[in-house]
């Protein structure tokens, strides 16, 4: 029997962490994958990424894999004596694995470690029909409208994903998901699609589909988590005596009251304005103030500038005069 080193094909130390494992899979499924990888032999390193994460990520096999030593890759070995019978006592050679023993020449190692207890692939050889190989995880980007994101959407989404025939091979086939955007999606939000991922093989299990949700640039909004924020302009008077305004939000206008002394850069808050929160409620809209002078005055209109001119003690850089 030949030793396969599961740790050092996803590049990983022995004592790595279940999300490290997790992590280093999808990171070299998606270099293999065969529809969009253009290494030398991605199907073949595309299925030994796959073995050795059905090995490592289930806690049962790991720790057998664990017990039987270390070896260089590709040397042949035979187990410690004492680790078929510990084997054995875990449900290793069980119904299907064909009454295997470490002695035949044509065991492959996979082959005994899948024999492991019920979720076990019940010792299918690899090149067969029923060699058990897990769905892919995919992740997609998917671009929506502020007004998208605040009622909730449902998308069709076109997959070129990769499956695998009978045979135990991949081929590419396209198709169309479809995806329920849930009210209240944030930008750079992860959502994840249970079975919506590739096909299982063996009757292993569907992978899911990851969606990152990214908003559109609005005309007049941005978006900070489930707050809005909206540049208001007023006129310099309604900045000085006050004013009540109309503002847009995402449900038409409201009337908002800009408070008298009021200067550039102030916030203006209305309740549950923003986006739909995903447990319930809203975020808030703010409106903040940028005073505008008009661009075209009138001759009466500079009158009565200069006439304020020459009325007020205001000094707009007097803090200039600390320095």
């Amino acid at each position: 029997m030949k030793y396969k080193d599961y740790y050092k094909t996803l590049g990983v130390e022995r004592q790595a962490s279940d999300d490290a494992i997790k992590k280093a899979y999808r990171k070299l499924a998606r270099k293999y994958h065969p529809d969009v990888s253009k290494e030398k032999n991605a199907e073949e390193r595309f299925k030994e990424v796959q073995e050795a994460y059905e090995v490592l990520k289930d806690a049962e096999k790991r720790k057998a894999y664990d017990e039987m030593g270390f070896y260089q890759p590709g040397q042949e070995f035979r187990p410690p004596p004492d680790w078929q019978e510990q084997f054995r006592s875990r449900g290793g050679f069980g119904p299907g694995a064909g009454g295997a023993n470490f002695q035949d020449e044509d065991v492959d190692l996979f082959d005994i470690l899948s024999g492991l207890g019920p979720g076990g692939f019940g010792g299918a050889r690899r090149g067969s029909a029923n060699f058990r190989v897990p769905g892919q995880d995919y992740e997609i980007t998917v671009h929506l409208s502020i007004e998208e994101a605040a009622r909730g959407a449902e998308i069709e989404v076109p997959l070129s994903a990769a499956e695998m025939t009978p045979e135990g091979r991949l081929r590419r086939a396209n198709r169309t998901v479809k995806v329920r955007i849930p009210k209240g999606a944030t930008d750079g939000q992860r959502l994840r699609v249970p079975g919506k991922g590739g096909a299982g093989h063996g009757g292993a299990a569907t992978g899911d589909l990851y969606v990152n949700i990214q908003l559109h640039p609005h005309e007049i909004f941005k978006v900070a988590g489930h707050d809005l924020y909206i540049e208001l302009p007023v006129a310099p008077w309604e900045a000085a005596l006050g004013a009540e305004v109309q503002v847009p939000t995402l449900d038409g206008r409201i009337t908002m009251k800009v408070p008298p002394s009021s200067r550039a850069g102030q916030k203006l808050r209305a309740r549950g304005k923003g986006l739909p929160r995903p447990g319930g409620g809203e975020g808030d809209l703010y409106a903040v103030l940028q005073v505008v002078t008009p661009s075209v005055l009138s001759d009466r209109e500079k009158e009565l500038y200069r006439e304020l001119q020459g009325v007020s003690n205001f000094n707009p850089r007097g803090h200039f005069d600390e320095h």
